[in-house]
């Protein structure tokens, strides 16, 4: 079951968005008017007049996801160069499954745009050929990176220390030319590195 906490500035549209969730593998467990530390979610969906502002106070958590509710294409800038897991935007008039879509994806570590904005957004970093080839075990990491595990529960995984975690990472983020989490997995898929 994936936990959903909302933030939404109307109880009105908090209402909303937690009528059009709730059911099948979300759960909302939350809402708030502003934006807050949300620990026992697994995505957090907000709307209102300022969803960077949003993004921003949500990537201090570095294993959040989020889904904003937004027209504005600039934020994908935004949320790209964050610390999130995973991350959707999605206009605010879309469709409860498109939203409902959206959550279970940046749930699951992923990048999800509708097909209006995506084919509007430019990444130059992703279309970029791979560097220097990763190792074993940077592609070990890469792979439970693409689960979404924080860097305790990798270091449990494979048996080594979470300073040696924060290591391989940065040398993916290195060799991938990537900025964050996300972008990693997403470039070590289109490399055919790991498999989503």
């Amino acid at each position: 079951m994936t936990r959903i906490f909302i933030i939404a500035p109307t109880p009105a549209l908090r209402a909303g968005l937690r009528a059009i969730i709730a059911g099948q593998d979300l759960e909302v467990v939350g809402e708030a008017a502003g934006a807050i530390i949300a620990p026992t979610a697994d995505v957090i969906v907000a709307a209102g007049d300022d969803p960077a502002a949003t993004a921003r106070a949500m990537a201090r958590d570095e294993g959040a996801a989020l889904v904003l509710l937004s027209d504005d294409l600039r934020l994908a800038g935004v949320l790209r160069d964050l610390p999130l897991r995973g991350w959707a935007i999605i206009p605010p008039d879309a469709s409860g499954e498109e939203l409902r879509a959206a959550a279970m994806a940046a749930a699951q570590g992923l990048v999800a745009l509708p097909q209006s904005m995506a084919g509007q957004i430019s990444s130059p970093r992703l279309a970029e050929p791979q560097g220097d080839p990763l190792t074993g075990r940077e592609l070990e990491v890469l792979a439970l990176l693409s689960q979404g595990l924080p860097n305790k529960q990798i270091a449990g995984r494979l048996q080594i220390s979470e300073h040696t975690v924060k290591f391989h990472i940065s040398s993916i983020f290195t060799k991938l030319n990537a900025a964050s989490r996300t972008e990693a997995v997403s470039i070590g898929a289109r490399q055919g590195l790991i498999v989503l």
